[in-house]
């Protein structure tokens, strides 16, 4: 099935209480999907397409306020008109589950693939300190796993998670094994598992009140010192990346999603070269895997970042490697997808004197 179809068929057997979105290219088959599925006859689920992004943003607000398994999905221009309801969910402490399959920019762009949405997603996106757990699938398989990923670290964490795709892993089409169907929360489950949801006063506790808003800024600087603390604990304890032939590596790939797949293939033909490749793929983009980048840097001559963007995620490779071994970027944009052999050569000439 499509990455996009994978993505409908594991919100239903994951147990979401409701999705709520708009149609906009390459990823309108997630809503599509559900639709077709009909969950509202089988699980209950909710599948509603609102007016516009903005709509189903807050709809997820109200959702994941009573303690359900919410979401949505867009591209790219849909996604920043949700980045104001991202913060306040971010504020407001509130799981949901939100899937971006990339499409190129700026503007209204082009439906084809790219992957410069990395600053929005792992940078904040919206106004205000706070951050998103990022997922990257490199499969329309992961597409699928990343679903229920994403909901646990959620929930978890409290905090809004996103899976950051683009429009070739939403597109193309790949063999799937599918989890079996889970029930949806009960709503008796729900008050014991999260406590600080809203589902009304009873006459063992209090009324629940969900808020961002806090007036007195020292008291709300209290509560970002408590928001930091929690992004320390999630860099601490949940970042994920895949190596691919870094044991006796002289260059080192860093590559996610789209761009991955790609440059596993690129390291097979500078290997025929003779030219000592691995691949680092992140699988969380935030927490990104700084440390072990790090840790690899010391014994390398070189790290290429291989993105479909101008450069924005070698930012954060420069950084992890701290200058100790150089640098470069590679990507295409605007829609154009590299090919391995591009990759191949770009490492030759940028880090290994075009030899």
């Amino acid at each position: 099935m499509k990455g996009n179809e994978a993505i409908a068929e594991a919100a239903i057997r994951c147990g979401a209480d409701g999705y709520f979105g708009y149609p906009i290219t390459p990823q309108s088959e997630v809503m599509e999907t559900l639709m077709t599925l009909r969950p509202w006859e089988t699980t209950g689920m909710v599948v509603l397409q609102a007016e516009s992004e903005v709509a189903s943003i807050n709809m997820l607000y109200g959702g994941a306020g009573s303690g359900k398994r919410v979401m949505t999905s867009s591209s790219s221009p849909g996604i920043s008109l949700m980045q104001e309801g991202l913060s306040y969910m971010a504020g407001a402490e509130l799981p949901c589950l939100v899937a971006n399959v990339v499409r190129g920019g700026p503007g209204l762009g082009t439906i084809q693939p790219s992957q410069s949405d990395y600053f929005q997603s792992v940078k904040g996106g919206g106004h205000g300190d706070y951050k998103l757990i990022v997922l990257a699938p490199a499969s329309v398989q992961e597409m699928a796993d990343f679903v229920e990923l994403g909901f646990d670290l959620a929930f978890k964490y409290r905090n809004p998670a996103m899976i950051l795709s683009d429009g070739m892993i939403g597109q193309m089409m790949e063999k799937v094994e599918l989890s079996p169907q889970k029930e949806r929360w009960t709503n008796e489950e729900i008050e014991k598992m999260h406590p600080w949801a809203t589902t009304g006063k009873r006459p063992d506790r209090e009324r629940n009140i969900i808020t961002s808003v806090e007036l007195d800024s020292e008291a709300h600087e209290t509560f970002n010192n408590k928001l930091q603390a929690k992004y320390r604990e999630i860099e601490e304890n949940e970042v994920r990346y895949e190596l691919t032939d870094v044991e006796d590596a002289d260059y080192l790939i860093v590559a996610y999603g789209s761009s991955a797949r790609i440059s596993a293939a690129a390291i097979e033909i500078l290997r025929e070269k003779g030219i000592k490749a691995g691949l680092l793929r992140p699988i969380t983009l935030y927490p990104f895997p700084s440390k072990k980048i790090k840790e690899l840097s010391g014994g390398l001559k070189g790290v290429l970042s291989v993105e479909m963007s101008s450069g924005q995620m070698v930012e954060d490779v420069r950084l992890a490697v701290e200058g100790k071994v150089k640098v470069e970027h590679f990507g295409r944009y605007g829609g154009v997808v590299h090919s391995p052999e591009e990759v191949a050569n770009a490492l030759e000439q940028k880090l290994n004197g075009g030899k």
